[in-house]
């Protein structure tokens, strides 16, 4: 969503006029915070005294710093996005977690981070570490920012954490022991602050003792992962002379895929934001090299400054179609949410993406009356008051596409859906 806000007032007037808007990193620390799993750690720059923090998008989430409450209380629950890392059934906070535990664990739960793709050599420790206590929470983070090239992300560790616990309850061997093994997603910060601490953690989450899985593995293991990186270029070397392999490693660091662009467009509210989300992190975890350009965002930095009037809103959607081309012409999947609301912008985004490499054009086409009544923001309400101008639905005009290659309408369909959609769409034209 691109739309021109005024300066952030909650729509609770009690509530703070000072604001500040969350990092990724910060929104993991929020997240992680309201639900009573670490103490709240003040994002750099915030104002003395109650300020209402808030998204990317500008969406109050929760207030801090409310005199005599040390913890900062919600406002609104975060957007979720698609993949096992973001199912509500692992996603819990710390309180609900340690309510559904023995109220005096006297050393019966242990807490196992699972922040890396584990080695046989951890897997053979895991009974060693676990021992013979009941009740093991297999915590795995997950950081809102993608992972670095290579590692395995959230949704990776989440499933490899399933296997886990089905492993450790099937090594129960003497009924009627019934060791249970639960998985629990943590909120985690790509960039964890000093004084977040795994033991910590894990104790609000109810374990008497925390053990970083990673943490046991053997030193031999450690160093075939450390080689892993230069296994296949020192068999090439072993295979061809010195000069011919030099060649084909060269030819081979220059082989790319295809490129691509997934341009989603629709109005404020219609989505299209949470769906490609949901989209590029499927992506990343595919280990397809994907950026995301989301409107907002993009407004803050590549077009800040420019206004809403229709010659600049024309430039914002030029600019991310320029930066989106780049993109896909180094091989990457570019993925874009603004709103794009005029038929023309849209237009040349096409004609420079399809210069690069494929282009998937998806109108997110939620019905008006149903991005109004979804609005989180209350934006739409102050267009309708005269208070924000050239507000795309209300006071400018959105020219729906009708050269769009996907149409979904997610007051019809959920983000799985419409991310599976996209998939089998983008599948088709760039493999």
């Amino acid at each position: 969503m691109t739309e021109p806000t005024q300066p952030a007032v909650p729509a609770d007037p009690s509530l703070p006029v000072a604001t500040h808007v969350l990092s990724p990193d910060g929104l993991d620390l929020l997240e992680l915070a309201l639900g009573g799993g670490a103490d709240w750690l003040p994002p750099a720059g915030t104002p003395a005294g109650p300020v209402t923090l808030t998204d990317a998008e500008n969406t109050p989430l929760a207030v801090a710093g409310v005199p005599g409450d040390e913890s900062p209380r919600a406002v609104r629950p975060f957007a979720r996005a698609a993949g096992p890392h973001w199912d509500p059934a692992l996603r819990r906070g710390a309180a609900d977690v340690r309510a559904g535990l023995p109220a005096d664990p006297g050393g019966t739960v242990v807490a196992v981070v699972v922040d890396e793709a584990p080695t046989r050599s951890e897997i053979d420790a895991l009974p060693g570490i676990v021992g013979d206590t009941e009740h093991v929470l297999l915590l795995v983070p997950a950081a809102r920012r993608h992972p670095a090239a290579g590692q395995v992300g959230a949704p990776g560790l989440v499933r490899v954490a399933r296997d886990l616990g089905t492993s450790l309850v099937e090594r129960v061997e003497t009924p009627p022991a019934a060791r249970r093994a639960t998985v629990v997603v943590v909120p985690w910060p790509a960039d964890a602050p000093d004084g977040l601490r795994w033991p910590d953690v894990g104790a609000r989450y109810g374990a008497a003792r925390t053990e970083v899985l990673a943490a046991h593995r053997s030193p031999a293991a450690r160093d075939a992962v450390a080689r892993l990186d230069t296994l296949w270029s020192d068999a090439v070397a072993d295979l061809y002379p010195e000069a011919a392999a030099a060649e084909v490693v060269r030819a081979a660091d220059t082989a790319r895929p295809r490129g691509a662009v997934v341009f989603f467009t629709g109005l404020s509210g219609s989505g299209k934001s949470t769906v490609a989300r949901a989209l590029a992190a499927e992506l990343d975890d595919e280990g397809r090299h994907t950026t995301l350009l989301d409107g907002d965002e993009v407004r803050h930095h590549l077009s800040k400054g420019l206004g809403f009037d229709k010659a600049s809103r024309e430039l914002n959607v030029e600019r991310i179609g320029y930066v989106a081309s780049l993109v896909s012409s180094h091989g990457g999947v570019a993925v874009a949410a603004p709103i794009a609301p005029f038929a023309s912008g849209r237009a040349r985004v096409r004609e420079l993406a399809e210069a690069a490499g494929a282009f998937l054009l998806v109108h997110v086409s939620t019905p008006l009356e149903v991005c109004e009544a979804r609005d989180r923001k209350g934006l739409y309400a102050k267009a309708r008051r005269g208070e924000i101008p050239e507000f795309t639905g209300i006071s400018s005009p959105y020219e729906a596409p009708t050269d769009a290659d996907v149409v979904v309408d997610t007051s019809q369909v959920d983000v799985a859906d419409a991310v599976a959609q996209v998939r089998a769409a983008l599948d088709a034209v760039a493999g």
